[in-house]
C-alpha cells in the first residue's frame, strides 16, 4: 500500500511561550519577540518546548529557526489560515457565453498567491498548500458554478508523489460535494517547470481515468509546444498571454497562434487564449479558430459568493 510522502505530512509548529533548548543550555521565553532575541545569541541545533504540555518542535539548526520565525505568519496561514477560491470567467468564443471559470486561490490574510507558493516551496509545505487550493476550488464549484459549466483547477506536478494515492484527497472532496468529475479540468500551473514528463503523464492519466479532463497552461512560454502536446495529449491548451497581447498588431504572434491552432485542431484539443484585454484580440482569436478565452475584458477573478448560488445539500 502507498503511504503519504513526507511533504504531505509536513508541519512546522510554533511555541509562543516555553523554553529554547540548545546543546548546553535552556532559555525561558514568554513571547516570539523574546525567542527571536534569544536565537541571535546561540548556535547549532535547537528546539523549543512548551511549558504546559511538554510538547516540542523538531530539532533544527538556528538559521532554519530564524527563517521560520521570520516567515511565521505566512507559514501559519498555509497550515491553519482561511482560504477561498476566486473565480475568473472563461468564455466560449463561438457563443460568447460563459463556458466555465478558473479557480484562483486567495488568502484571508491578503497574502499574494505568489508569496504563498514561494514560501510553501521554501519550507516544504507545497503539497499541503496545493491540496488546500484544490479543496477550495471544488468547494467554490459546489457553491457557485452551474452544472453545465467547467472549473479549471491548477495543480503542481511536483506535489504529487504517487498520483493514485495523493490525488485521492481531491477525488474524495468531489464525491463529498456530490459533483461529477467531468465538471473539472486540471491544469499544470504556469509557475511549474516540468522536469519529469513521464511523471506528468502518469498524473494526467490518473485524472483521466476518473473522468476528469486535463490542460496545459503557459504553452508558448513555459513548455516546449510540439513535444508536450504530442506526449501529454491534453484536452485543453492555454496560450500564454504574451502571445495574445496586441496580437492584432504583431504578425509574428499571429503566425505562432495559427501554427498552434493547426496542431491542436489536428489532435482534437480545445484552445484557450489567456490575458485577453482588448476587443481586437478577441477578433484575431476568433478568426484563427480559438475555442475559448479569458482575461480582464470578460471579468476579473471574484469571490464565489458574488456568483449565482447553486448549492445543494452535502452527501453524508
Amino acid at each position: 500500500m502507498w503511504s503519504p510522502c513526507i511533504s504531505c505530512n509536513t508541519i512546522i509548529p510554533f511555541i509562543p511561550q516555553g523554553k529554547l533548548i540548545t546543546k548546553t543550555n535552556e532559555y525561558a521565553y514568554a513571547s516570539f519577540e523574546e525567542l527571536n532575541a534569544l536565537i541571535t545569541h546561540v548556535e547549532g541545533t535547537v528546539y523549543c518546548v512548551n511549558h504546559d504540555s511538554n510538547s516540542q518542535t523538531p530539532p533544527v539548526d538556528v538559521e532554519s529557526l530564524k527563517d521560520q520565525l521570520t516567515h511565521r505568519h505566512i507559514i501559519e496561514q498555509i497550515q491553519h489560515g482561511t482560504f477561498e477560491s476566486h473565480l475568473q470567467p472563461i468564455i466560449s468564443l463561438a457563443s460568447m457565453e460563459t463556458f466555465g471559470y478558473e479557480a484562483l486561490l486567495r488568502s484571508e490574510a491578503s497574502i499574494s498567491p505568489g508569496e504563498l507558493f514561494r514560501a510553501a516551496n521554501r519550507f516544504g509545505l507545497h503539497s499541503k498548500l496545493d491540496q488546500r487550493a484544490r479543496a477550495e476550488a471544488i468547494k467554490a464549484t459546489f457553491e457557485a458554478v452551474a452544472p453545465h459549466q467547467k472549473t479549471f483547477i491548477n495543480f503542481l506536478p511536483s506535489t504529487i508523489y504517487n498520483p493514485d494515492y495523493c490525488l485521492q484527497h481531491t477525488f474524495d472532496i468531489i464525491d463529498r460535494y456530490d459533483l461529477t468529475p467531468d465538471r473539472f479540468i486540471f491544469e499544470v500551473v504556469e509557475t511549474e517547470k516540468v522536469h519529469d514528463v513521464d511523471h506528468l503523464q502518469h498524473v494526467f492519466s490518473t485524472y483521466k481515468k476518473r473522468g476528469m479532463q486535463v490542460a496545459l497552461d503557459d504553452v508558448g512560454a513555459g513548455f516546449s509546444t510540439i513535444d508536450m502536446l504530442k506526449r501529454l495529449e491534453p484536452d485543453y491548451v492555454k496560450i500564454d498571454r504574451s502571445y495574445i497581447s496586441f496580437c492584432d498588431e504583431d504578425a509574428e504572434k499571429r503566425a505562432f497562434l495559427k501554427e498552434v491552432r493547426a496542431l491542436t485542431h489536428s489532435m482534437g484539443i480545445m484552445l484557450l487564449a489567456e490575458g485577453v484585454e482588448r476587443l481586437e484580440e478577441v477578433t484575431v482569436c476568433r478568426e484563427i479558430g480559438f475555442d475559448l478565452a479569458q482575461g480582464y475584458l470578460f471579468g476579473k477573478p471574484a469571490p464565489a459568493s458574488t456568483l449565482t448560488n447553486q448549492s445543494i445539500p452535502l452527501r453524508s
